[in-house]
């Protein structure tokens, strides 16, 4: 690697001085990418009480839920690789220190199911303290040996330990409105530390390639949770009764959703994060389409569930618990290409259209069945995917970012 502002090979043992923002051929690690398997477990727990939930007829409590789960998912995830993005050293403490990090996701993951059937947070809590104080010691680190961005670091050493104490505070805080009160005003200061420890001072050394990359192979990850909560779903029903029209229907219908939906993540990768601003705006805005692209699979899930008669959902509640999380991804998406300079208005106006259709044929599902909705969304976003493939072939500037994809 390259050591910011040195241009010369090599590391300094221990050091921690931030990585060249605009280093060529920037990855993501093995280490990296072993971080990401921690989420696999944590993401699919998160969908399978979400289908659970929605089977059982608690779609508003199972929705508060996951959304509360996915959020302390999200955050830690993203944490993690906005710090690894500036200051991955690779040395034996930060390998370490990270393997610390992976053990709390996990213990955060135990933690899932007591959030849904109870409210439970206390071993989420437990598990992002093992998180926090790994993090926190990584900061510090930085601000040791990088003095261009020590006020920045410790900013953050400090926002995210003093966050982290209101969590802990939060387990005895009474239940009911005061619970949901007291977590939304927590998740307003977790997104408040990163825009305070980089105003006024020098940006942290993330690399905006690297980043791109990095929440791309995510949006992977949660695809890969649809395509196995799928299987799963499809692999009972046709041990049940067999493969009946309608689940083929689902099969068909979720297949497409997950080719076309990927598709239109990666139409165009050449995010521009010029500017923190933008740079927060697009990464924030993912935690919508990371959560519903995973709520998807448990969609389906509860939508085969409701035509074998397993699920309290009516055919409407079937499917709009798919037609939802997708809607959610088209109209996110449309704004975020815009924010990141890779869509236009009219990319926009059309995934908004697409969203519109899919909300249509979601409540429609009582005529056309659960299966006939699902697969009317899954040919409705393969046309959204077709016709924006032929505007973008019709212009210079989308003739350029397909021959870079």
């Amino acid at each position: 690697m390259s050591d910011a502002g040195t241009g010369r090979t090599g590391r300094a043992r221990w050091a921690m001085r931030g990585r060249d923002p605009e280093e060529e051929h920037r990855a993501s690690t093995p280490l990296e990418l072993l971080f990401d398997l921690t989420f696999v477990v944590a993401v699919s727990q998160a969908a399978l009480r979400l289908h659970h939930a929605l089977a059982e007829g608690r779609t508003g409590p199972g929705i508060a839920a996951y959304a509360a789960v996915f959020f302390a998912i999200w955050w830690a995830w993203m944490n993690f690789t906005w710090f690894a993005s500036a200051y991955d050293t690779d040395d034996v403490p930060y390998r370490l220190l990270t393997l610390v990090q992976m053990t709390g996701v996990l213990v955060l993951a135990a933690g899932v199911r007591a959030v849904f059937e109870d409210g439970d947070f206390t071993v989420v809590v437990a598990g992002y303290v093992v998180m926090r104080l790994a993090l926190i010691s990584q900061w510090l680190r930085a601000a040791l040996a990088h003095r261009e961005g020590r006020a920045g670091a410790l900013r953050y050493a400090c926002g995210v330990a003093v966050v982290q104490l209101g969590w802990i505070a939060r387990l005895w805080a009474p239940g009911g409105t005061w619970a949901w009160t007291t977590f939304l005003v927590l998740v307003a200061a977790e997104l408040a530390v990163p825009a305070w420890a980089e105003h006024g001072g020098r940006r942290t050394p993330w690399h905006p390639g690297h980043i791109a990359e990095r929440y791309g192979l995510f949006t992977i990850i949660v695809l890969g949770e649809v395509i196995l909560a799928s299987f799963t779903a499809i692999q009972a029903a046709s041990t049940g009764h067999g493969l009946s029209t309608p689940v083929l229907q689902i099969t068909g219908g979720g297949l497409l959703l997950v080719l076309a939906l990927w598709w239109l993540y990666f139409i165009d990768t050449g995010a521009e994060l010029s500017t923190l601003r933008t740079a927060l705006l697009w990464g924030y805005g993912h935690y919508v389409v990371f959560a519903a692209l995973a709520a998807i699979g448990a969609g389906l899930e509860a939508a085969l569930a409701t035509i074998e008669h397993h699920a309290h959902l009516t055919p409407r509640g079937a499917g709009l618990a798919v037609a939802l999380p997708v809607a959610l991804v088209l109209l996110v998406l449309g704004v975020l290409h815009r924010v990141a300079g890779t869509g236009t208005g009219s990319h926009a106006l059309l995934l908004s259209g697409g969203a519109l259709v899919v909300l249509a044929l979601g409540y429609a599902a009582p005529a056309l069945g659960p299966g006939g909705a699902v697969l009317g969304a899954g040919l409705t976003v393969g046309a959204v995917l077709a016709v924006q493939l032929s505007v973008l072939r019709r212009s210079p500037a989308g003739r350029a970012g397909l021959r870079r994809d």
